[in-house]
């Protein structure tokens, strides 16, 4: 009988299936991107990515107008931005800013919260306390 429960305990775990989806629970935001002619692109969902990164929108619009060397006008749901952008650029200058800006430098996680004293930022991380700078925008 023992060996007829260990094939069955076999059989059962060749079905489960392997991990799939990854453990983590922050996933990075993926912009949803429109080009208008020649002269404007579009973020979409431009008020979701920062309600997901727990920051200002304006902090990262500053961020990401900076980067792009263009100016940018957000409506409060979207943004958009003077001139021809693809999505590669976009995206990896938001995973820039999530690198230096949301993820705590100590224990990688996206806990943190921006604190402005004087003339220096620091990244507070409230999952594991650390605080460290951040660079000036």
């Amino acid at each position: 009988m023992d060996d007829k429960y260990l094939k069955s305990l076999d059989r059962a775990l060749e079905k489960i299936p392997k991990k799939s989806v990854s453990a983590e629970r922050f996933e990075e935001p993926k912009p949803q991107i429109m080009v208008f002619g020649k002269s404007k692109t579009m973020v979409a969902n431009f008020a979701d990515i920062a309600k997901k990164l727990n920051r200002d929108p304006q902090h990262i619009l500053k961020f990401l107008s900076k980067e792009l060397a263009t100016k940018c006008n957000f409506d409060g749901q979207r943004v958009f931005f003077q001139g021809k952008f693809r999505e590669e650029p976009i995206t990896r200058l938001l995973h820039i800013y999530i690198t230096n800006y949301v993820i705590c430098t100590i224990c990688h996680r996206p806990d943190t919260k921006v604190e402005k004293s004087g003339r220096y930022i620091s990244l507070v991380c409230e999952a594991c306390g650390a605080k460290s700078p951040a660079r000036p925008l």
